[in-house]
């Protein structure tokens, strides 16, 4: 018997670029989600949402803007989450911005220290206050997470204990490297952090996958979307629309995203970036993501009987 699935609303944009990404959970149960879940075999408690938080220009604070706010949220999902782990339950958190990692690592690792995170984005998210001027937290995740030189105390400090994550415990699938700065590239190769490309995750999604899996610890396992690893013309959904014709297809990213939450570490999916309104010239492109999740969280198939067992009665 599966475990129960919790899902858990991140409504905010706060630490992103602009408006959008706060409107994602909302929209995915208006288009069926949590039946659809259930309708391919999950049982499935909707936990409701967080604090609404919209995106506005933080003019007192540039470069690292909305602070408060996202510190507020990353508690908010954590606490969540916490509960959701300790009735022995899964957990889909619907985001909202990649932040939503954090929280999901602040209560995953608090449960088990030797969790491990599967990274699926295109960015390395190790930007800091002082390595960028644009300011947005939702490339600065990993930052904090790894604790690393003038990240922001006050969101380091509200995740529970620092370093919240050790490399040996990321592994970033679909990363585009042209793309990181180079304070990012520094850190990963400072850290020895292990990533797996964009175009590898397009070519063969389940053997990049399955590479990752093999890499992370052997404790509880939290997987984290962040839907800019999609080829933004096959999939049309993420805040950032850097990403034409490159990445990997719904269809990829969908045999990638099976393989990890069938893992039997699986506790956690995330899901972050995704911003409804990118799809309003293709809105079938949100179907075919709810449907994504659908398949990747539907129970596997049971075991057929042998010819030595009895039926069950």
């Amino acid at each position: 018997m599966p475990r129960e699935l919790v899902v858990v609303g991140a409504p905010t944009s706060a630490g992103s670029y602009a408006p959008g990404q706060e409107a994602a959970p909302r929209v995915l149960r208006e288009l069926g989600l949590i039946d659809q879940l259930r309708a391919a075999g999950r049982r499935v408690r909707d936990a409701g949402d967080g604090p609404v938080q919209v995106w506005s220009p933080d003019r007192h604070h540039p470069h690292v803007q909305n602070l408060a706010a996202v510190t507020r949220a990353v508690a908010a999902v954590a606490e969540q989450v916490a509960a959701a782990l300790e009735a022995d339950a899964d957990v889909l958190v619907l985001g909202g911005n990649c932040t939503v990692a954090l929280g999901v690592m602040s209560a995953l690792t608090a449960h088990d220290p030797d969790a491990g995170l599967l990274y699926v984005d295109r960015h390395f998210d190790l930007n800091t206050p002082q390595s960028t001027t644009d300011g947005a937290l939702d490339w600065m995740g990993l930052a904090h997470a790894l604790d690393l030189p003038d990240a922001a105390e006050p969101l380091v400090s509200a995740l529970g204990h620092r370093p919240l994550l050790t490399p040996a415990q990321l592994f970033y699938l679909g990363v585009e490297y042209a793309a990181a700065t180079p304070w990012e590239r520094e850190q990963a190769e400072h850290l020895g952090l292990r990533w797996s490309s964009s175009a590898a995750l397009a070519a063969e999604p389940a053997a990049q996958a399955t590479r990752a899996l093999a890499a992370l610890p052997p404790g509880d396992l939290a997987v984290h979307l962040d839907v800019d690893v999609l080829d933004f013309t096959d999939a049309p959904l993420a805040e950032s629309t850097d990403g034409r014709n490159t990445g990997p297809s719904l269809d990829s990213l969908r045999a990638a995203l099976r393989i990890a939450c069938r893992d039997p570490r699986f506790r956690v999916l995330s899901i972050g970036e995704l911003n409804p309104a990118r799809a309003a010239g293709h809105p079938e492109t949100l179907t075919r993501f709810v449907a994504c999740l659908r398949n990747a969280l539907r129970p596997p198939p049971r075991a057929p009987w042998s010819a030595g067992c009895a039926a069950p009665a």
